[in-house]
C-alpha cells in the first residue's frame, strides 16, 4: 500500500532544513571537541600508529623514545615519499594523460567559445557552464570521440543541425538556457543515453525523429511549456526516468503504458486532474510525484501496489509583489526559481528514494506567510 506525502511551500521547508544543518553542525563541532580532548583519542593514535610502522617492517627503536610513542615524527611520511616517487610518477603521466580528453569552461566572461577549442576534436568531455555564450558553432560536428556534452546554464538560444553527427554522443545536457527548438538531427545520435533539457521555459515540443534514440533511459523536460508528453518520449522504450514536471500537461496518453522500463516518473506542477487506468500496467514503476491541487481522480491500483511510493505535492506558493518589467529579468528571475525548486525536488526524491517505504500517515502543512 501506498501512502500520500503532502509538502507545502518550498522556501519554509528549505529553511526548516537549513535550521537543522545548523543545529547538526554545532553537535558534530562539539562532540568532535570532545574527542580531542579525550585520553582515549590520544591512545587509539599511538596505537594506529605503532600498527602502521609495525606493517612497514620501522623497529620499536626509531619511534620510542623512554618508553613513550612519539608520534609527531614524520617517519611514516619519509618512508612513504621513497617508496611513491616511482608510483606517483606513473600517476602523473597517466592523469595528464586523462585531463588531455576533458575540457571545462566557465565564467560570465565568456561570451563565445575560444578559438582554440578547434583544435581540440580528440575532447571525450566538453562542460560549458555558467557563461554568457549564445550560441554553439557549427565546427561542434567535427568533435567524433565526444560522449559527454554539457552546455548547462548559459545564454544559449540555438542549437546547430551539426549536433547530430556526434555519433559517440552519451550524455547531453543543455538545461537553463533560452532554446526554443531542438534539431531533429539530434536523432541520429543513437548512442545518446541521457537529455537533459530542463529549465528552459520556451520548449513546446520535440521532433519526432527522436523516436530513434532508442538507448535513452533518462530524459528531463521540467520547467518548460509542453502540453503533453512528446511522441517521440514514447518511443524511447529503454526509459526509465522521465521528468516532465512544471509544464502545462493537462492529461496522459493512454499509451503511457509503453514505457514498460519506466521506473520514475515525476509529473508535479502541472494541470494534470486524472492518472489513467494504463499506468498501472508499468510494472518496473517505483516512484510517482504528483501535484494534488487539481487531481480528482486516481486508479486505486496505483495507492494499493505495495512497491510503489507515490507522492502527491500541494504546491501553495507565496505571491510575489515584486513588479519586475524587462522580460530578460522575468525569465532569469523564473529560471533562479526553477533552479531552487529543482535542487529541493532531487533531495527530497533521493531521500524518498532511500526510504524502505513512505511515512505510514499524511502530513499536511499550511504555510500563508508573506515573506
Amino acid at each position: 500500500m501506498t501512502f500520500e506525502v503532502i509538502v507545502i511551500d518550498f522556501s519554509q521547508i528549505k529553511k526548516l532544513w537549513e535550521t537543522r544543518v545548523k543545529k547538526h553542525k554545532q553537535r558534530c563541532k562539539v562532540e568532535k571537541q570532545r574527542i580531542e580532548k579525550s585520553a582515549l583519542q590520544k591512545i587509539k593514535q599511538e596505537w594506529t600508529f605503532m600498527l602502521e610502522c609495525k606493517n612497514k617492517g620501522i623497529p620499536q627503536s626509531v619511534y620510542l623514545q623512554n618508553g613513550f610513542v612519539d608520534t609527531e615524527l614524520k617517519i611514516l611520511e619519509r618512508n612513504e615519499r621513497k617508496s611513491c616517487i616511482d608510483k606517483k610518477d606513473l600517476s602523473l603521466n597517466g592523469k595528464k594523460e586523462s585531463d588531455e580528453f576533458i575540457l571545462q569552461l566557465s565564467g560570465e566572461h565568456w561570451e563565445h567559445l575560444p578559438e582554440s577549442l578547434k583544435e581540440k576534436t580528440y575532447l571525450r568531455e566538453l562542460h560549458v557552464n555558467n557563461t554568457r555564450i549564445q550560441t554553439i558553432p557549427e565546427y561542434i560536428q567535427f568533435f567524433q570521440e565526444l560522449k559527454v556534452l554539457d552546455l548547462s546554464q548559459n545564454k544559449i538560444n540555438h542549437l546547430p543541425s551539426e549536433i547530430g553527427y556526434l555519433a559517440k554522443l552519451k550524455e547531453f545536457n543543455v538545461s537553463f538556457n533560452n532554446v526554443k527548438n531542438v534539431p531533429a538531427e539530434l536523432g541520429d545520435c543513437e548512442n545518446l543515453e541521457k537529455l537533459d533539457l530542463s529549465g528552459n521555459l520556451q520548449l513546446e515540443e520535440l521532433p519526432f525523429e527522436l523516436s530513434n534514440l532508442k538507448k535513452v533511459t533518462f530524459i528531463d523536460l521540467s520547467a518548460n511549456k509542453f502540453s503533453s508528453i512528446p511522441i517521440c518520449v514514447l518511443r524511447m522504450s529503454m526509459l526509465q526516468w522521465l521528468d516532465i514536471s512544471g509544464n502545462n500537461l493537462k492529461d496522459l496518453p493512454q499509451d503511457i503504458d509503453r514505457l514498460d522500463q519506466l521506473e520514475t516518473l515525476l509529473l508535479h506542477k502541472n494541470e494534470i486532474t486524472y492518472l489513467p487506468l494504463e499506468l498501472t500496467n508499468i510494472s518496473s514503476l517505483r516512484l510517482l510525484v504528483v501535484s494534488g491541487d487539481k487531481l480528482i481522480e486516481i486508479p486505486s491500483a496505483l495507492l494499493e501496489n505495495p512497491l510503489l511510493k507515490y507522492v502527491k505535492i500541494l504546491d501553495n506558493p507565496i505571491e510575489d509583489e515584486t513588479h519586475i518589467e524587462d522580460v530578460n529579468d522575468i525569465e532569469e528571475s523564473n529560471q533562479e526559481r526553477e533552479k531552487f525548486e529543482k535542487e529541493f525536488m532531487k533531495a527530497y526524491i533521493e531521500d524518498i528514494a532511500e526510504r524502505e517505504s513512505t511515512p505510514m500517515y499524511t502530513t499536511k502543512v499550511s504555510l500563508n506567510l508573506q515573506l
